[in-house]
């Protein structure tokens, strides 16, 4: 998937699909989806479209450059292809953070938002810098600058409660009437409901807080996951028999209660499957007088190098809330007594 946040190095004509996706929880994939046949279509690029690997990706910090993954410089596309490229525009930061000046907890930060968007056969994420320039478009700046003039746009996908424009002024039907005038169809997704309610990422994350991970993953479509890179550690968990693998997360991932959970672990093999089985301990170790938040997992029947690799950790079921104990040899038995119970929960559920 090509990855850009300049309108000048975006592959075009595109079909789109608009909006901030965190989560990229059933509903916005109801949105992607409808711009991914196209996917069908395109075999491959004009040359003169494509452009060069490892283009800097403007408005993002150094590490977030590295965690996005652009494409080959050896892949060479079919000329002469004119079809839309399957294409998700969304903002960076998201719109609140951009107003209130604070971070937002992020259920995808960007490199996992642009996984799961690529998983759905999306070929093309433009990561729009949100600024003050950019929130002082009017509805019909945003259509015929943005969208048709500099993306070349030929078919758009929305919620049904997409706005657009300085102050959120426009709306769908705004934005079907704008397009209309360049002969570019809008499709308006109907929203996805579970249970009573709509598919939101509001319910998704209120969900994790009361560690309800079967609604979460509901909504989702998917485990909820935790990314991050293996990175040295204090290597206590070795000396008691429970190495762990310590993650590096995203500090703007919003992260469920503290607390041990079952999980299933992607990243630890060569192949995607099968995932291995672990407990993850989310927390600041009591026990050992730790401080800072940390994510560690220990890998059940399995042993591995795992410094630098970058784990995705799904979590299965929360086990118990973090606790002090009164010495490791306490801690030891109840880390044996969570694997038991983590391997027993994980029995019940297969993938």
């Amino acid at each position: 998937m090509w990855i850009t946040s300049s309108l000048t190095t975006a592959i075009t004509p595109t079909a789109i699909a608009l909006g901030n996706f965190d989560g990229v929880h059933l509903g916005h994939q109801a949105v992607i989806r409808a711009v991914v046949p196209l996917a069908a279509q395109r075999q491959g690029l004009p040359r003169a479209e494509l452009p060069p690997a490892g283009m800097p990706l403007r408005g993002l910090s150094h590490r977030q450059r590295s965690q996005l993954s652009l494409p080959s410089a050896g892949v060479q596309p079919e000329a002469g292809r004119v079809t839309p490229m399957p294409t998700v525009m969304t903002f960076f930061p998201h719109p609140q953070e951009f107003f209130s000046g604070k971070a937002r907890p992020l259920l995808t930060p960007l490199p996992e938002k642009a996984a799961q968007i690529s998983r759905l056969g999306i070929g093309q994420l433009v990561l729009l810098p949100f600024d003050q320039s950019l929130a002082n478009l009017s509805p019909a700046d945003f259509v015929d600058t943005l969208l048709v003039k500099h993306l070349r746009v030929q078919h758009i996908s929305v919620g049904k409660d997409f706005c657009f424009g300085k102050r959120r002024q426009g709306t769908v039907d705004d934005l079907k009437t704008l397009a209309a005038r360049h002969g570019v169809q809008v499709h308006i997704a109907p929203p996805v409901d579970l249970g009573a309610d709509r598919i939101s990422s509001s319910r998704i994350r209120q969900a994790l807080e009361k560690t309800d991970l079967e609604t979460a993953k509901a909504l989702l479509g998917r485990p909820f996951s935790l990314v991050g890179r293996v990175v040295p550690g204090q290597q206590l968990g070795r000396t008691i028999g429970f190495p762990t693998a310590n993650l590096y997360l995203p500090a703007e991932k919003f992260l469920p209660p503290t607390g041990v959970y079952s999980v299933r672990v992607h990243g630890a093999t060569p192949t995607p499957y099968p995932l291995v089985p672990g407990v993850m301990n989310l927390g600041t170790r009591p026990t050992v007088k730790g401080v800072a938040l940390i994510a560690e997992v220990h890998l059940l029947n399995w042993q591995g190098d795992l410094y630098g690799k970058t784990l995705e950790v799904y979590l299965h079921s929360f086990l118990r809330p973090e606790q002090k104990f009164g010495g490791l040899d306490d801690l030891k038995a109840q880390i044996q007594r969570d694997c038991g119970q983590a391997l027993e929960e994980l029995a019940r559920s297969p993938l």
